[in-house]
């Protein structure tokens, strides 16, 4: 019979097309992952996938358990949704402070998803660059109940939920030498103007992991917009490092040529960070779920937590 643990790996399953990737967004073992499906298959007397396709393929009676599971799982979470309410009451205040502006590609249409389920939570938008975003938490500051951020630093009364994952990419103009490397290292930037945003250099990934390391201090440029940031790259006025899914439509139209940085890339994560207290909050975890949700379905080459 099925499960609710089963509609969770089976919605894994056919979003990663991976059966490791799958387990690891359900927190499982893929040994684990795997006696569910066969469980499911032994249960029904049908296969769930093809075996030995990559990318996964689902069978016919996969898709229709996967299909199945999404509105068991759809349900569900109505029914937790609604019950938290009553719990609870309806009424809240969901401050969001982000400084990456493509962030909001995705995390506009989070915030339209959530209104229709919480219409009396208040949302709002935080924006600019701050020294110290997480601080923005803090009873004294009272400035923010939620921040996007790329590092999670431990700190006293403060969460870290794990989005997705993303690779680095360095960006040169296209006629820019460095071009004819298969990925760049500490050392290329050196004699090189590194363009990026106004902010400590603890948060900025390629200068904390990267450069700093390996004591290659190159002459900076700052700006706030992203969109300024890849027209100097373009234009050869500079390098810079920024998240491929934040500039993906520039990369398809090859604007700037993106490269790795390191032989296996320079990869980071992105976090929500809320105060612990804020974190058993209802409508925070529902916001949470959404936000990761809707990444999934929009953002090129993100990688399940």
């Amino acid at each position: 019979m099925i499960e609710l643990r089963h509609c969770h790996t089976l919605i894994a399953l056919a979003e990663t097309g991976n059966l490791s990737k799958a387990a690891k967004r359900v927190h499982l073992s893929q040994p684990a992952a795997s006696h569910q499906v066969r469980a499911l298959e032994s249960h029904y007397g049908v296969e769930v996938f093809e075996r030995k396709s990559d990318p996964l393929r689902l069978t016919a009676a996969g898709r229709l358990l996967v299909e199945l599971a999404y509105d068991v799982a759809r349900r569900v979470r109505d029914g937790d949704r609604d019950l938290a309410r009553i719990a609870q009451g309806q009424a809240g205040r969901l401050r969001i402070a982000v400084e990456c502006h493509s962030c909001f590609d995705w995390l506009m249409p989070s915030m339209d998803a959530f209104r229709e389920h919480w219409p009396q939570v208040e949302l709002d938008l935080v924006s600019g660059f701050h020294a110290d975003p997480v601080g923005l938490l803090s009873h004294a500051a009272d400035q923010a109940d939620l921040v996007i951020v790329s590092h999670a630093q431990k700190r006293d009364g403060v969460a870290f939920h794990p989005l997705f994952g993303y690779e680095m990419l360095a960006l040169l103009g296209k006629h820019h030498p460095l071009t004819r490397k298969p990925y760049l290292t500490a050392r290329d930037f050196k004699d090189e103007t590194l363009v990026t945003y106004p902010i400590p250099d603890d948060r900025l990934d390629l200068v904390r992991d990267v450069l700093l390391p390996a004591k290659v201090n190159p002459v900076r440029r700052t700006t706030m917009l992203t969109v300024a940031i890849l027209q100097l790259v373009a234009s050869g006025r500079g390098v810079a490092a920024l998240p491929g899914w934040t500039i993906q439509s520039y990369l398809d139209r090859k604007y700037v040529v993106p490269k790795p940085v390191g032989k296996h890339g320079l990869h980071s994560r992105l976090y929500a960070a809320t105060t612990t207290e804020a974190a058993s909050l209802a409508y925070m975890q529902e916001f949470l779920r959404i936000v990761r949700e809707i990444s999934f379905a929009t953002l090129k080459g993100i990688e399940a937590l």
